[in-house]
């Protein structure tokens, strides 16, 4: 993974730095911005239409450089981000993009050394932004229902790391019926039903701690959020989505980009309140009809809290 310096456990933090060795992955990028990924090794050859590339005139050098083909076409040599590598690795499930991965270690604030449960792991994206978040001193305990998915995530984490991180335990199997942990931080759900699990993942959160659902439509968004309410011991749920779009910047030409990171899915994230203790109600008054013609929560003559 390179030189890793006086950095202690830098091998299992992510970092990638110092000159390049033999193992890692590299993006090699022509003129026109096409990339390629590309794992050195010595006396390998990389073939373009333009001409080869030698491993071995890139091992042992600098990252961010320059080389030219047998071809004479200069392509830009990078170690990838881990942005990069995410979207790029091999896939059982889809991956969570580096936009709303960006927002799941933010929002809900994984630290170092926090204990954190996921589910499903599907490629592993998700799992190295949270053990690079987490670092070697904390915890990321993965559940997955697909033995094959599951094996996907292995080898793209460890290829991430460069082995087996020593913060990550891996389980094959349902979240319901595994998780047996206690005084979690926090917990981070990508499946299709999330709502089956808020009673266990209530009883494994610590008072405090960050429950997040990454649901992809707008009727799982309401059934996991209904079903947050309804059990109680939650504070209000936070429900969003985040919207990337770039800019064409050149000279005078500054224009919104033609092409933008729509809707992937909504993030939900809720805190867990203390045992037994109940969230307060929810004060102002849905509109007619959200809940059906049953619903009996408090009417507009009912609030103690308007002007």
């Amino acid at each position: 993974m390179g030189d890793v310096g006086e950095f202690p456990d830098a091998a299992f933090s992510g970092v990638h730095r110092g000159s390049l060795q033999p193992g890692e992955w590299i993006t090699l990028s022509d003129p026109k911005g096409r990339r390629h990924s590309v794992k050195l090794e010595r006396g390998k050859i990389f073939h373009t239409t333009k001409g080869g590339i030698e491993h071995d005139d890139l091992i042992d050098g600098p990252d961010a450089v320059t080389i030219r083909s047998k071809g004479g076409v200069e392509y830009l040599a990078l170690r990838p981000l881990m942005a990069d590598y995410s979207v790029s690795m091999p896939r059982g499930a889809a991956v969570i993009y580096p936009k709303d991965t960006a927002q799941i270690v933010t929002m809900a604030d994984v630290f170092p050394g926090a204990k954190v449960v996921e589910a499903g792991a599907g490629s592993g994206a998700l799992t190295t932004a949270l053990l690079r978040a987490v670092g070697v001193q904390g915890q990321v305990i993965s559940f997955e229902r697909r033995e094959d998915f599951a094996e996907v995530a292995r080898k793209n984490v460890t290829g991430f790391f460069g082995g087996e991180h020593p913060a990550w335990r891996l389980e094959v199997g349902d979240l319901v019926d595994k998780l047996s942990e206690t005084d979690v931080d926090r917990v981070v759900l990508d499946m299709l039903a999330p709502w089956e699990c808020v009673d266990v993942v209530a009883g494994a959160l610590a008072p405090g701690g960050v429950f997040c659902a990454y649901v992809a439509t707008t009727t799982q968004l309401s059934r996991f959020v209904e079903t947050l309410r309804a059990h109680g011991e939650f504070t209000e749920p936070r429900a969003w989505e985040s919207l990337v779009r770039d800019w064409h910047v050149e000279g005078l030409a500054v224009r919104p980009g033609h092409r933008m990171q729509g809707h992937t899915a909504f993030l939900v994230t809720a805190r867990r309140m203390a045992p037994g203790v109940k969230a307060p109600l929810k004060k102002r008054r849905p509109a007619p009809g959200a809940y059906g013609d049953d619903y009996t929560g408090p009417r507009r003559s009912d609030r103690t809290d308007e002007a």
